[in-house]
């Protein structure tokens, strides 16, 4: 139900690296609330099929692991995470999960703590405002145990009610109240350099944010118009923890219970795993989880942890792993459309992918076909290439946004860079100044598909002529390689955490400064096409206007989308409300064990 975290908290773009791509519940928040599909299935039970017998279609809860048919496509319309009333949902239990990273830095708003894995445990403990239980993502609403309503009072100028519920608190006593948003507002609206926030659009577009009626009441005047308004405030940042020191640097290997308002809060923690338990102070519904533990571990050893025991879910992404899953008792396999775009990124800063036309020879030299039959060996998917890294393709107003150009053709690439005074050398590598022309493809962990895929890059690259390095890290490294921007070609993706998160993850994405533009690739044109979308209330309007505006971007040749990734997500047995679920998401508190 609620929505939940990003990249930012504004955009709800959420980034992952390649290889973990299905986290596996969409923790209540904004983030959650925006990933979804359209409908809402909340039925128990369907895991009766034998293995005799054929699934014709995918149960709410999963397919059983007594099942050992084909597996049928799941629906675009249809949430998989065996979605239940609370009354249906067990008192007490423990929930164990795996993570590829913890911290160091617990603030999520921030841009070094902003990755989907500090998403994830945010999610538990912190606000989020915003829900939405439907796999299309709409309509956005309040999470009740924040706020009563929000409303826009005014067109001209734009000004935005918040009725903040009488009960909501820190957990250091304090009430929650219109401070925290103009709190919220100052550390993310960029006028003050000493904030690192992952975003400022939509902030930098409020002129002010008061007092209403009462101190449980927000008045916030827009500038300028800005849609989709609904989703600027998602999250919250506690006045208490709103200097610009403390905001940046305080919460480094501190999660601050103090500072939190949610129904988990953090019992333990270190860099090996955190324990989360409920809330003595919350106000809303008792957390149906008596304990919530997360262990950092590889990707590659999480399915190992499911198989033994140790952890009680995990993400699949290969037939391999899938088969291994299928293969451990009282388990479900849970499998949809997910809201995530896999995507290469080209480091435009680092020679010799500051030249346009290499990155044009090297998108041309790329087989998205091949690439994408080795990620999906074994899977019946489609794969396709997407033509955008903002809309789904199942979305309205979803268009294909890559220049006709770009499509592989081995001739077409070797002709774009003799063009750009490249020569074919002896070893059958291009070259220019006598500089053999190379290239490196990082990837992370040691799961034997994303060894494939590099392997198969690099063999693709060579038929064009362009030497290719394989550099592998650990997952571990992921954060630290982004941010530092010590790579060249990056294999990633975005996860939309809201259907109408195009609006703005577009700024975030595109424009020459934009938090999330890994690329670092950039122009005048495309700054001002990417953020026309936002001052328009149209929904039709600000698709055109994405569309353009997306369609300048790839034309840089920066970024390439490579596929729409499904979400498989092996539970065990009786896990409510946990697992894919489009945009829809459940609340914490609501995720347990079934009756």
């Amino acid at each position: 139900m609620p929505i939940k975290h990003g990249l930012d908290p504004q955009m709800r773009i959420l980034r992952i690296m390649e290889g973990k791509m299905n986290k596996k519940s969409k923790l209540m928040t904004l983030a959650a609330v925006m990933a979804s599909f359209s409908m809402l299935f909340a039925g128990c039970g369907a895991g009766s099929s034998s293995s005799s017998s054929t699934l014709k279609a995918e149960p709410a809860d999963g397919v059983p692991s007594s099942y050992t048919g084909d597996l049928p496509l799941p629906s675009v319309k249809q949430r998989y995470d065996n979605h239940l009333s609370r009354d249906k949902v067990k008192d007490g239990g423990t929930l164990t999960l795996g993570i590829s990273e913890i911290g160091p830095n617990w603030n999520y708003l921030s841009t070094d703590g902003n990755t989907g894995y500090m998403s994830e445990l945010w999610s538990w403990y912190q606000p989020s405002l915003l829900v939405s239980d439907q796999v299309s993502g709409s309509p956005i609403k309040v999470n009740k145990d924040y706020l009563t309503d929000m409303k826009l009072v005014s067109k001209d100028p734009m000004v935005v009610q918040y009725d903040i519920n009488p009960k909501a608190k820190w957990n250091d006593g304090s009430d929650i109240d219109w401070t925290a948003f103009k709190a919220t507002w100052e550390a993310n609206n960029g006028s003050n350099p000493d904030y690192n926030p992952p975003s400022t659009d939509g902030f930098d577009k409020i002129a002010s944010v008061e007092e209403g009626s009462n101190a449980k009441q927000v008045i916030v005047k827009y500038q300028t118009p800005y849609y989709p308004w609904q989703l600027v405030f998602s999250d919250l940042v506690n006045p208490k923890a709103a200097d610009a020191k403390t905001f940046t640097q305080g919460w480094v290997k501190n999660p601050h219970n103090e500072w939190a308002a949610g129904p988990f809060k953090v019992q333990s923690f270190s860099d090996s795993q955190v324990t989360f338990v409920p809330n003595e102070k919350w106000w809303g519904d008792k957390p149906k989880l008596s304990k919530v533990v997360y262990k950092q571990m590889e990707s590659s050893a999480e399915l190992n942890a499911f198989q033994n025991g140790e952890i009680d879910a995990a993400s699949a992404s290969t037939k391999d792993d899938i088969k291994q899953v299928r293969g451990v008792k009282n388990t479900q396999l849970r499998y949809g459309y997910s809201t995530t775009t896999r995507v290469i990124e080209y480091n435009g800063k680092s020679k010799p992918l500051d030249d346009i036309k290499v990155r044009k020879a090297l998108t041309q030299a790329f087989d998205v076909k091949t690439y994408n039959s080795v990620q999906y060996q074994g899977m019946k998917w489609d794969t396709s290439q997407p033509g955008s890294e903002l809309m789904m393709p199942y979305q309205k107003g979803y268009e294909y946004n890559m220049p006709a150009e770009a499509k592989y053709n081995v001739a077409n690439a070797k002709k774009t860079l003799e063009s750009d005074g490249y020569k074919m050398g002896k070893d059958g590598y291009y070259a220019k100044g006598g500089k053999t022309l190379q290239v490196s493809f990082t990837y992370f962990g040691d799961d034997a598909t994303q060894q494939a895929l590099a392997t198969a890059y690099q063999a693709m690259l060579k038929k064009a002529g362009v030497k290719v390095k394989v550099v592998n890290k650990t997952e571990s490294k992921f954060s630290s390689t982004v941010t530092s921007g010590d790579y060249q070609v990056l294999p990633m993706a975005w996860q939309a955490t809201a259907a109408l998160g195009f609006v703005t993850s577009a700024p975030q994405l595109y424009t020459s400064d934009g938090p999330s533009n890994f690329t670092y690739v950039g122009s005048k044109e495309v700054d001002s096409l990417v953020k026309k979308a936002g001052a328009l209330s149209d929904y039709s309007e600000q698709t055109k206007a994405t569309n353009k505006a997306e369609k300048a971007a790839l034309a840089l040749y920066g970024t390439i989308p490579v596929s729409t990734a499904p979400a498989y997500t092996a539970t065990k047995k009786g896990l409510a409300n946990y697992g894919p679920s489009g945009f829809a998401g459940s609340l914490p508190q609501d995720i347990g064990w079934q009756k």
